[in-house]
């Protein structure tokens, strides 16, 4: 099997110059070294393995950013390599290398779990470009799930600030955006008036005033009025939890 590694040292590199891990699972030492020289000459890290049942063990039991399986393997193919690393890890980009280039046969190996698929023999140009569309792709999701809050079928953008439930858009002033913040941080726990003083409006909590029973109401009212299932519960005399 043949590879084209036309001037793989020129060209573009994997984005922000990061130190990306790839594990490449592939039998064939010429097509994984050539690969693996590409790949490490424009700054990703590459661990390579030669057999389907090392390559399942070594990609759970390690940390990696893109998984790279070659589909006709010793010991265990990487269609079935695939469908085992997908029942633990949802979020690994994969990308499947194959000589078989079918329609039947991209559709087998991306109904179990690769997010794309390339044939053999291929442009080292193309691969390098696949990757790095991976890894952009999953730096976008990852990113947005850094300010995504959720709880049931409430969900949170705290970069856009803005709040559904049901995939119902919900208005909610600032100190409601923030209480509601609040609870979908804490999760099944009890909070008290003076946590919430503390966190929500960075103030001691006074006695005397019930202005965090107020904004709770405020809030009860913007995200569970018109639903059946009620958010946050109120624990008499010690506080609030949302369950």
């Amino acid at each position: 099997m043949s590879l084209d590694l036309d001037s793989y040292l020129c060209g573009s590199t994997n984005p922000e110059q990061q130190m990306f891990n790839i594990g490449l699972a592939e039998d064939d030492v010429k097509i994984a070294s050539l690969v693996k020289t590409g790949l490490e000459e424009h700054n990703y890290n590459v661990t390579t393995i030669p057999d389907g049942i090392m390559a399942l063990y070594t990609f759970q039991e390690e940390q990696f950013d893109l998984l790279i399986l070659d589909v006709m393997m010793p010991g265990m193919n990487g269609i079935e390599v695939c469908r085992q690393i997908r029942q633990t890890n949802k979020e690994v980009p994969i990308l499947m290398l194959t000589a078989l280039g079918s329609i039947d046969d991209k559709v087998l190996g991306l109904n179990s779990g690769a997010d794309d698929y390339l044939v053999k023999p291929f442009h080292f140009k193309e691969l390098l470009a696949r990757i790095e569309a991976m890894l952009r792709r999953q730096q976008t999701v990852q990113s947005q799930l850094k300010h995504t809050l959720s709880f049931e079928d409430i969900l949170m953008d705290t970069y856009s600030k803005t709040v559904q439930r049901a995939g119902k858009d919900i208005t909610l002033t600032a100190k409601e955006f923030t209480l509601l913040e609040l609870f979908l941080k804490n999760p099944n726990r009890l909070l008290s008036r003076q946590y919430i003083a503390e966190n929500a409006w960075d103030i001691s909590f006074d006695t005397g005033t019930n202005v965090i029973d107020v904004y709770v109401n405020f809030l009860r009212n913007k995200i569970e009025k018109g639903f059946d299932k009620k958010i946050i519960h109120t624990k008499i005399g010690m506080g609030y939890i949302m369950k």
